[in-house]
């Protein structure tokens, strides 16, 4: 079949799904709506799977499918087409959308089985990856957009379901408005290139990218990209855009897997590797991003220390995990940004999914500290969190602790790096371990605090099978990027991940001018999994061990405690200093503005078109004799205006 076929296959099959089940949304047939759902997602995933090895047929230097499907815009120069394109890049991307897509979707079916939405549900879920679909396969900067902005309205849709909640739908409205700040900067983005370029085309783009680096901060490329990097803080949930993550987890849970993991939040890390020779050449919009992705790490560990909350843990695991994403992206490692982003598809969508499973098996209880002693329960839900966690600390040999031990490597050793960077890193990757270590400790390890009239079981095949093939995932997914100051030492195997992305990743140009050992380099390794490792034991002693020792931690800290189980009062400040103020003076506004400016102008103007219509009706009543006065008025008006003359 032509790649052709094959990329018009992978974009519609979702769609049709979402048709099929959209017109039938009040249907509350769970196993008809998850089959259609799943298997539209399912054959966009062999779609994607024959596209990777049409790549892999190809010479490095020629691994490019391209489609233009019609024009899309044409107003003088500009021209716009539906094209979309298949590369190293992209390919990797819907391989992990519509493989771990359709892992959740299969988990979806009986997660949401009881739900009476359940179709309208599948219908939103299959448009969500059509939408995602359009966004990493978009050959230009427009097209990118119509699935950046159809997967907010998506979100939108998803985090809100269950509208009749109102503090659900509020998160959905809130993850809607807060990604239009992001995305208005994103279009500001767009005309500066376009300004700057004459084009949108991102392949196109890439080659003008200039040769020499711009210092200035006012030079066209890096306020384009400033611009951009805004957009993808708002899609990516990085300070300060963040907050609308952690309440997105009012959706269903399968939801929160879906983006958290696979889709809607990697779409600005994504944007970044795609767009990479243009970032390179504004080496202070780097800077911004490693600093802001690095102090995102961080900040949203130190939460996640707190919240009591499985599905919170894990929104803000997620909202870390992207730190680092960009940590990478800014020093320039683009491929160990995409490493991280594809491992941490693996071990936070199982992770996600196995909070959902806990959920299900504890009747909607999401309080980890009413849990406990879940291991004998729900074994198989245990076995795969338990990789997961693994996983997400950095342990070897799971998923994450290649991807984050690169991207902590490249933060020390980058041209663009510094050990500042590093150290901020190191703290992230030691808080993960702590309070994931904590949340295994109270949900799954301990004595049980699950209430007498809650009778945990596990889950249905139908969702323990997307858990296993996600478990094996966060063991062997991180092997195709094994660093060669380690593949060396265990028999040479090559760095897969490296070569398959090397022609389209621009290697920094200062990067010649630096040199590390490799002993360094083990020398960090060791450290960062000795600090997660001892972290690690002492949240499972004070969690497993000593009863009371956190509260005691807790106590002894006391207004940072407090500080920290707030959020920082950030969503609060932002009341405080920007929404309240705002509406308050749009009520001002309106008040002095609208009423008594506009609405009184326009009342007077009516008054006055009133009076003129009553005058005129008046001379017009059917009076004969009155209209015989107005003819003899006339000719008298008439006479007189002719002796004057």
């Amino acid at each position: 079949m032509s790649h052709q076929m094959l990329i018009a296959i992978l974009l519609l099959s979702p769609l049709v799904g979402f048709i099929l089940n959209g017109v039938r949304f009040r249907s509350s047939n769970y196993l008809l709506a998850g089959s259609i759902a799943t298997g539209a997602v399912a054959v966009s995933f062999a779609c994607a799977i024959a596209l990777f090895m049409q790549l892999v047929g190809l010479p490095p230097e020629q691994r490019r499918l391209t489609v233009s499907f019609f024009e899309w815009i044409s107003v003088g120069s500009f021209k716009v087409n539906a094209g979309f394109v298949v590369d190293q890049i992209s390919a990797i991307m819907i391989l992990i959308i519509t493989g771990v897509g359709s892992l959740i979707h299969l988990f979806s079916i009986g997660y949401m089985h009881h739900d009476k939405g359940v179709t309208k549900y599948f219908a939103y879920l299959n448009f969500f990856l059509f939408n995602m679909l359009i966004l990493v396969l978009g050959d230009s900067l427009l097209t990118m957009f119509v699935g950046w902005e159809g997967v907010g309205l998506c979100s939108y849709l998803l985090i809100g379901f269950w509208f009749n909640d109102s503090a659900k739908a509020a998160a959905g409205m809130k993850a809607f408005i807060t990604n239009r700040i992001g995305d208005a900067a994103f279009i500001i983005g767009m005309f500066i290139l376009f300004m700057t370029f004459g084009t949108l085309n991102m392949h196109e783009l890439n080659g003008l990218a200039p040769t020499i680096m711009e210092s200035s901060w006012l030079g066209a490329v890096t306020l384009g990209t400033l611009m951009l990097f805004i957009g993808a803080t708002g899609k990516s949930a990085q300070i300060p855009l963040y907050v609308w993550l952690p309440d997105a987890m009012a959706g269903p849970t399968p939801v929160s897997a879906l983006i958290h993991a696979a889709t809607m939040v990697t779409a600005g890390v994504y944007m970044i590797v795609r767009l990479n020779p243009l970032f390179v050449v504004a080496p202070n919009t780097m800077m911004v991003i490693a600093i802001v992705g690095a102090a995102t790490a961080v900040l949203a560990a130190t939460i996640g220390l707190t919240q009591t909350d499985i599905k919170k843990v894990l929104a803000y695991s997620t909202v870390s995990q992207l730190g680092y994403m960009f940590l990478a992206v800014g020093v320039g490692a683009f491929g160990a940004g995409m490493f991280h982003l594809m491992t941490h598809a693996f071990f936070k969508a199982l992770m996600f999914l196995g909070s959902g499973s806990v959920i299900h098996a504890m009747h909607e209880e999401q309080d980890i500290r009413k849990m406990g002693g879940l291991k004998k329960y729900l074994p198989i839900t245990h076995f795969t969190f338990v990789l997961g966690w693994l996983a997400i600390i950095g342990m070897p040999p799971f998923a994450g602790f290649f991807s984050k031990d690169e991207i902590l490597w490249f933060a020390y050793s980058s041209p663009r790096g510094h050990i500042l960077l590093w150290i901020a890193g190191a703290i992230g990757a030691t808080l993960t371990a702590f309070y994931m270590t904590r949340l295994m400790a109270l949900t799954f390890w301990g004595s049980s605090r699950v209430d007498k009239s809650v009778h945990p079981h596990e889950s249905p095949l139908v969702m323990t099978i997307p858990l296993m093939v996600l478990g094996l995932l966060s063991v062997i997914g991180g092997w195709v990027g094994i660093p060669h100051v380690i593949s060396e030492f265990v028999g040479h195997i090559p760095n897969f991940w490296e070569h398959w992305l090397e022609p389209l990743i621009t290697k920094l140009p200062e990067a010649s001018q630096v040199a590390h050992s490799a002993t360094e380099e083990w020398a960090l390794m060791g450290v960062s999994v000795s600090l997660a490792s001892i972290s690690a034991l002492a949240a499972f002693i004070m969690y497993t061990k000593k009863a009371g020792a956190a509260d005691k931690v807790a106590n002894a800290f006391g207004p940072v405690y407090k500080l920290v189980d707030n959020k920082y009062y950030v969503d609060e400040a932002y009341f405080g200093v920007i929404i309240n103020p705002l509406v308050s003076a749009s009520r001002d506004l309106w008040h002095y503005v609208d009423v008594n400016v506009i609405d009184k102008a326009t009342y007077k103007i009516t008054d006055l078109v009133r009076g003129g219509g009553s005058f005129v009706r008046s001379l017009q009543n059917g009076n004969m004799q009155q209209y015989a006065m107005y003819v003899v008025l006339g000719v008298v008006i008439a006479l007189s205006y002719m002796l004057v003359g």
